[in-house]
């Protein structure tokens, strides 16, 4: 008898590869059992069948880490609980370096490992060939080992999460197409299959390749593309031992792991090849797409090179098949702003396996909780803009991103792909004055500046790369004079309206009830106290507000503002990024540069600091705001867009008498960290509060009616000494370079890690910051008390530890 599919449910999952099953377990482990999975065809048949089952467990990221260490121990247990096989073995894995730059990044990965508790080791090429013996290394200069990394069978290991959900509870309905959404009011409603409609408060997309076009029917962007993915299995091979690690030469993008005496060979090719523009074949089930060995060989030359008896060996399999991937190499999880309480858990860029079980505990919390349960932001769909899913940006960035994770993670580094798609009205006068651009959310902008006859270009190093002398110039030009960047890239929101100043303010943690003209820097918390945004918010009129946040953070802004606003509050929300142009003017001569374009009273009395007012600047009407995000005396100028270039151009004649230079983003980012300014994502997420951030004087607690997370805040004071709390570092040696997630330690244990550093070239070393714990409290006297250490590719360098910025720490140059 076939069994009839619910008439509802409270969540349907929509795809049974290996991701929607992991959800579907994980939603049962938290008690939610009413649960129904529908896939089109047969489980696995889409992607997660001819994975290759790689578990490692080190990431690019921490938190990353973290999710895949979680996989590695369920997928060692699920046996034991479900009965099913899975075939996961710990054999660790093996990744060589041939050159200092990839044996840098190597050494890297293995200090953050030590921060997320791993056993790496790094090892020698003999050492490396004992444990590989068919291993060439005649130009290897070192390698990293990983112990605890695993492999498994991916239809096996799909099948026990299946079978732990449905004793659990979950319904899993195989042979059921889901043709379209059903939608009340901006929130899920259920699904319609062929077989019949089923009611439900919670849908997961969980469709892979079908991902992007399942979203599309509730109107929810899902930007992923399917690529053609590329592996061989040989012959036996005499000699290939049983067990050995999975090795990796990510140089020649090639994987080599063993399997019953045979080797499988896979490449991550840096043009790839993207696959199903014209859509996915209806009756697509366990399907392998047209073998290209021309395609592969210049790729298997190489991995013959380090496997020499490759090249002796025949091929028993040379296979072909579709795998997904995003714009920037990271999946999509988390709920879809455009639709509350639809999900996303899909694009896993051919890490879908060693992603499954972290991924699935976390979207299955985040449903629980309402909200998610870790810093997630560098896979949080709230991450895109809806360019992203047109189908020929997709289809160009595809060529790239496959191959993105095997090349060299360099600091800085730009696509290459699917650029241009977002440019200020300044683009072309910044390219001619040398601008070298980075993209942003699809924003081109100026991240450094060329010389005269410099190639404006980058050279990428873990060490000095060939813009440092110029991020110094630039640097110097805002600290002693003046110096001007286009910050038109901003993401702008106009909320307005009756109850405008009551809406912001409960959203606020700051007070926003102030007089006209007044500008309020504050954060956007969550009930925990956790920093959803970092913000400021200029009143323009009684009844409108202007609320200035980062490029990455446009949409997540707009749907943080949109479902934080009750429905029976009159005011409206509109994004206006596009409609103005920003120039920022910043140094010691910002004052003298701008006072030649207008007859407004710059003076300090006259234009104090926080201060937004529209003047009269040139032939246009400008909003200049006098804030700052570098530490100097400056303002920015909001300028209708069609207004801007005359105005920028006015700025550079009038600050030429005082050595005006135009600066990057790097610089900018140089300038922030000496001043230990924080950035959104990086230094504060949504799991730091305000208090462990330092930023509890941006919040007002004394305001009328409070505000969305004072709670919390509160019971965080009245526990004593904060046991967590972010804090600045100054190296004592001014040659090392640190970017982010290097180990924090005191006294010789790690303590915490970095979140970001720059080289500070007014203070002649990096300057770093990151969280650190210490249970009897992170205080200014254990501060001064223990050795801090800062750990880059596995040396540790002394440094100074402060609560206040190293730079103009009473703020006596931004308000003179």
């Amino acid at each position: 008898m076939v069994k009839q599919i619910p008439s509802s449910a409270q969540v349907v999952i929509v795809g049974g590869g290996v991701i929607g099953c992991s959800v579907a377990y994980h939603l049962t482990k938290l008690g939610i059992k009413d649960i129904v999975l529908l896939e089109r065809k047969q489980l696995t048949c889409g992607t997660t069948w001819h994975a290759a089952g790689l578990v490692p467990t080190l990431r690019a990221n921490y938190s990353m880490s973290m999710l895949a260490n979680y996989s590695a121990s369920l997928y060692e247990t699920l046996e034991a609980e479900t009965g099913q096989a899975t075939g996961y073995t710990r054999n660790g894995s093996i990744t060589v370096a041939t050159n200092k730059e990839r044996f840098s990044e190597l050494k890297r990965g293995a200090s953050m490992a030590r921060v997320a508790g791993f056993p790496c080791a790094i090892i020698d090429p003999e050492q490396a060939k004992s444990l590989w013996p068919l291993l060439n290394i005649n130009d290897v200069i070192g390698a990293v080992h990983l112990p605890n990394d695993g492999i498994t069978n991916p239809v096996d290991l799909t099948q026990a999460l299946a079978i732990g959900a449905r004793k659990s509870g979950a319904q899993i309905f195989e042979h059921t197409k889901v043709l379209d959404m059903k939608i009340n009011d901006g929130k899920v409603a259920g699904v319609i299959t062929e077989k019949g409609d089923i009611d439900a408060e919670y849908v997961v997309n969980c469709a892979g390749m079908w991902a992007r076009e399942f979203g599309k029917k509730a109107g929810v962007n899902v930007p992923l593309h399917a690529a053609e993915h590329f592996y061989v299995v040989t012959e036996p091979i005499k000699g290939l031992g049983h067990g050995l690690p999975t090795l990796r030469d990510m140089d020649a993008y090639s994987y080599f792991k063993e399997d019953a005496g045979k080797l499988l060979v896979g490449i991550f090719e840096p043009d790839a090849k993207p696959w199903g523009m014209n859509g996915i074949p209806e009756n697509f089930c366990f399907d392998e797409l047209p073998e290209d060995l021309d395609h592969m060989m210049p790729y298997l030359e190489m991995a013959m090179h380090r496997v020499p008896q490759l090249a002796e060996s025949g091929l028993q399999v040379v296979f072909n098949g579709p795998e997904s991937f995003t714009p920037d190499d990271a999946y999509h999880l988390g709920e879809a702003p455009e639709c509350k309480n639809y999900f996303v858990a899909a694009g896993f860029n051919s890490v879908g396996i060693q992603s499954a079980g972290g991924a699935g505990k976390v979207l299955a919390e985040w449903i629980q909780k309402g909200h998610a349960p870790q810093d997630l932001w560098g896979v949080d769909i709230l991450r895109n803009m809806p360019f992203q899913n047109t189908q020929r940006y997709l289809e160009a960035r595809t060529t790239e991103t496959l191959g993105l994770l095997y090349e060299t993670h360099f600091p800085f580094k730009q696509y290459k792909t699917a650029r241009g798609v977002r440019r200020s009205v300044l683009h072309d006068k910044l390219a001619l004055m040398g601008a070298v651009f980075g993209s942003e959310s699809g924003w081109e902008r100026a991240n450094w500046f060329a010389n005269e006859g410099q190639t404006p270009e980058y050279k990428l190093s873990y060490k000095r790369q060939n813009w440092f002398e110029n991020n110094k110039a630039e640097h110097e030009a805002v600290r002693n004079n003046v110096g001007v960047i286009d910050q038109s890239s901003f993401s702008k929101y106009q909320v307005e309206g009756p109850d405008a100043e009551a809406f912001l303010n409960q959203v606020c943690s700051n007070n926003v009830a102030v007089p006209i003209g007044k500008m309020v820097y504050t954060q956007f918390l969550n009930r925990r106290g956790g920093i959803e945004a970092d913000v400021t918010v200029t009143r323009v009129a009684e009844d409108k507000f202007l609320v200035i946040s980062g490029v990455a953070c446009q949409t997540r802004d707009m749907n943080w503002l949109r479902r934080n606003k009750d429905d029976n509050q009159m005011v409206t929300i509109n994004d206006v990024t596009s409609a103005y142009a920003v120039v920022t003017v910043m140094g010691p001569k910002s004052r003298d540069t701008l006072s030649k374009l207008t007859q407004a009273d710059m003076s300090n009395e006259g234009f104090p600091f926080a201060t937004s007012r529209e003047i009269d600047m040139q032939y246009a009407i400008v909003r200049a705001s006098r804030i700052t995000y570098v530490g100097e005396l400056g303002w920015e100028l909001y300028i209708q867009t069609e207004y801007a270039p005359s105005v920028f151009e006015a700025v550079l004649e009038a600050g030429a008498e005082f050595g005006i230079k135009p600066y990057g983003y790097h610089t900018m980012n140089s300038l922030r960290i000496e001043k230990c300014y924080r950035h959104w994502g990086h230094d504060i997420t949504d799991e730091d509060t305000s208090l462990e951030a330092g930023l509890g004087f941006a919040a007002d607690f004394n305001k009328p009616n409070g505000f969305t997370g004072k709670e919390a805040l509160l019971a965080q004071k009245e526990q004593g000494p904060l046991n967590r709390r972010l804090v600045a570092f100054l190296f004592e040696n001014p040659e090392p370079l640190c970017y982010h997630e290097e180990p924090i330690c005191a006294d010789g244990e790690i303590v915490g890690r970095v979140t970001s550093a720059m080289f500070g070239h007014t203070v002649g070393a990096t300057v770093a910051m990151g969280y650190v714990e210490n249970q009897e409290g992170v205080t200014k006297d254990w501060l001064e008390s223990a050795n801090f250490e800062i750990e880059i590719e596995c040396e540790r360098y002394k440094v100074t530890p402060s609560l206040s910025p190293f730079y103009d720490a009473k703020m006596t140059r931004i308000k003179s």
